[in-house]
């Protein structure tokens, strides 16, 4: 991880992000448009970053949206020669940083069911399930597991006895 460079998501990326995008989830890719989009709303309600390896090259991505104190991964990819290089965790930490500089409470992400090493990275995290969509991922029909990451704890709200 040593080699690898973490910065902000820019335009210029797309056509880079686009075609790692199209290697790692083939069936259901978002366009270069849709992630033209996310960065639209970058910094108001997203957080985009790149890992870019020595000479430019870009090895990964992961992008976060934060609003209300909540925060939600939207994504995140590592190249697959280039995993279990700490690229995932170095970008999954650079979320969870982003969401609590913006002040969320806790952390939600959707991962495929049948992702075992993402399913370990964000328990290694702090992550737990909290629910499942069935057939979320289409068109292969396969289980999205929601899991979440509390960031603090929120102050009581409302009326207790003590108060009254």
């Amino acid at each position: 991880m040593s080699d690898i460079v973490l910065r902000p998501m820019s335009g210029t990326d797309l056509p880079a992000v686009h075609r790692l995008e199209l290697v790692l989830f083939p069936e259901d890719a978002w366009s270069e448009e849709m992630l033209a989009g996310e960065l639209g709303d970058q910094p108001r309600t997203r957080h985009y970053v790149v890992a870019e390896a020595p000479g430019g090259e870009i090895v990964g991505y992961a992008g976060l949206a934060a609003a209300g104190g909540q925060a939600d991964v939207q994504t995140i990819g590592v190249r697959p020669d280039r995993r279990k290089d700490g690229i995932g965790a170095a970008l999954l930490t650079e979320l969870l940083d982003e969401a609590a500089r913006r002040g969320s409470d806790s952390v939600f992400l959707e991962v495929r069911a049948d992702n075992d090493s993402a399913h370990r990275l964000y328990e290694r995290f702090g992550f737990e399930r909290v629910g499942l969509r069935k057939r979320y991922y289409q068109p292969s029909d396969v289980d999205a597991i929601v899991m979440c990451r509390k960031l603090r704890a929120r102050p009581p709200m409302g009326f207790n006895r003590e108060s009254m």
